[in-house]
């Protein structure tokens, strides 16, 4: 345990008590129907774009997807077909400007019950508001320090903000903990015989809207990683310009200040207030 103050403390709490927000009045849902089954709400659609994709579904109807006046509809099939639709959808998206940083990487959509109904280009799933899924380890040590990267000021999603000492988006292949590890290694650059240390704690979700952009919807699957003391992160994909180790004081004031990605304020708040019960 470490000693923070009350107030501090408490703005971490009222912080994470408003991760998960409602979509916007004005954004147009985006409906998964099942036929007999029903319907299910599985994203949300900026209003900004809907005139666009009206226009272009118009011109280049796609299988499976239809658009009225007030939600996208996308028929359930089978996960090849429709992953091929709802790539031509994202595709004509893209022509239009409205899927930046484009990865050519996929992510899978799974409902609650673990099933996966499509993949699609991991850019495109905060432009439609589905839901993604994502690791986020928290690198700490015996001293009650923990280690944050510093994003590369090249990412296409906040770059420079300061992120827990590894995450990223699991893909359409992968499980929490394969892309964990994967993280880990890639990121900061630990050995798997440390990465198999990770002690999974929980999920958190996320939902905000992005100014401009879409609506990120996201599952984090935490983790929390012991480093020794002579251990130093290095950095192995480019997209970690450096790490700071800090003590958890001064990570809650860095994440106040919003230094942070909002991913990782979360992720790294939740550590502290479970390391000051």
């Amino acid at each position: 345990m470490t000693s923070l103050s009350t107030s501090t403390l408490a703005a971490l709490e009222e912080m994470l008590q408003n991760m998960a927000r409602s979509a916007p009045a004005d954004f147009m849902p985006i409906y998964l129907s099942q036929g007999v089954s029903g319907s299910q709400i599985i994203g949300q659609l900026n209003p900004e774009f809907a005139t666009y994709l009206q226009e272009t579904l118009k011109r280049n109807p796609i299988p499976l997807i239809s658009m009225g006046n007030d939600c996208l509809t996308i028929q359930a099939g089978k996960p090849k077909t429709l992953s091929i639709s709802l790539q031509k959808l994202a595709e004509q998206m893209r022509n239009g400007g409205f899927i930046p940083g484009w990865r050519n990487e996929d992510f899978a959509w799974v409902d609650q019950n673990g099933h996966k109904y499509f993949r699609l280009e991991r850019a495109a799933f905060r432009t439609f508001g589905l839901r993604s899924m994502a690791t986020h380890i928290n690198g700490y040590t015996k001293a009650n320090t923990i280690w944050l990267g510093r994003r590369s000021e090249n990412k296409a999603t906040d770059p420079g903000k300061l992120d827990n000492i590894a995450a990223g988006g699991i893909t359409a292949d992968e499980t929490p903990w394969v892309s964990a590890r994967r993280e880990l290694w890639e990121e900061a650059g630990v050995p798997p015989q440390i990465a198999d240390e990770i002690e999974p704690v929980g999920r958190i979700h996320m939902r905000r809207p992005i100014p401009n952009r879409g609506f990120h919807d996201e599952q984090l699957y935490v983790y929390d990683l012991e480093l020794g003391d002579n251990f130093i992160p290095t950095n192995h994909d480019g997209e970690v310009s450096g790490f700071i180790e800090v003590s958890y004081a001064e990570a809650a004031a860095r994440i106040l200040a919003d230094e942070f990605t909002s991913d990782a304020a979360f992720v790294t708040a939740d550590f502290i207030l479970r390391r000051n019960k």
